[in-house]
């Protein structure tokens, strides 16, 4: 299969697939790995600038079907796209979806961080302390309320912050969830192909396993990428960026409209 693939699609199968299998053993050791290379937000206390392109090679290690599904649909579109377009072409499409994908899901988390940090700081002018404490690890949202608590009431007993912060407990969970909340996979740049296809070949008829009945891709992929844009405003606790999906079909909508103005000679 390798053999058949054109390079640029050869080689990100490979390289999701490489840091897949070193992060999973790297993640026993317990050197956090992964963590490092996941996007935060912006405006997070744990962003690097390097996160922007370390995520979109970077999958879900509790979650075996993300990169299957991800480096399925890569060999199945990608590989198509880059044979009509050339490497060069392929591989700008590719890495401006997932960037375009990874700037929509920062949209609403820089916003809600902001307006965090405005009352935080507003009270007390705790959120230095705050930011130095969620990085230092010992302000975590990965605990129970009552323990969330006890951990904040320690911290006012020991003076590191005082007791007017205590009536912002709800404020410092979520500034904390949201600054540790983080995004990894190439769901946006793939995404960013699927609507290329579905804008190239609408009348392409393609087969779910399950259903056999053959179904256009302007239709099915039309259909995947409306209910994206669905569980971005309704579904928003289900742990998956569905908004990076909607940016990255967004972007790649944008260039092939842009591409397909400038020359219709190589579009089908």
């Amino acid at each position: 299969m390798l053999r058949n693939l054109p390079p640029v699609a050869k080689n990100l199968l490979l390289l999701n697939v490489i840091l897949f299998l070193v992060s999973f053993f790297l993640e026993q050791s317990g050197a956090g790995f992964s963590l490092k290379l996941e996007a935060h937000y912006f405006t997070s206390v744990f962003f690097q600038p390097y996160q922007v392109i370390t995520h979109m090679f970077m999958h879900s290690l509790y979650d075996p079907f993300h990169i299957i599904f991800n480096m399925l649909l890569l060999v199945m579109f990608g590989a198509h796209l880059e044979r009509l377009w050339g490497s060069r072409r392929f591989f700008i499409f590719y890495m401006s979806c997932g960037l375009g994908a990874f700037v929509l899901y920062n949209a609403i988390g820089v916003w809600q961080l902001t307006e965090l940090r405005t009352i935080l700081a507003g009270v007390g002018n705790h959120i230095g302390v705050i930011d130095a404490l969620i990085e230092q690890g010992t302000i975590t949202p990965y605990t129970d309320s009552k323990q969330f608590i006890l951990t904040i009431q320690k911290l006012v007993e020991s003076g590191q912050l005082s007791a007017d912060i205590l009536g912002n407990l709800q404020e410092i969970y979520d500034y904390s969830l949201i600054n540790h909340s983080s995004i990894v996979g190439a769901s946006g740049a793939i995404f960013g192909l699927l609507a290329g296809f579905a804008m190239l070949f609408p009348n392409t008829e393609l087969m779910i396993i399950f259903i056999p009945i053959p179904i256009k891709a302007k239709y099915l992929i039309g259909g995947y990428l409306a209910f994206e844009v669905y569980n971005s405003i309704f579904k928003t606790d289900d742990h998956i960026a569905h908004l990076a999906h909607v940016g990255g079909a967004i972007v790649g909508v944008i260039f092939i409209l842009i591409w397909r103005k400038r020359d219709r000679t190589n579009f089908y």
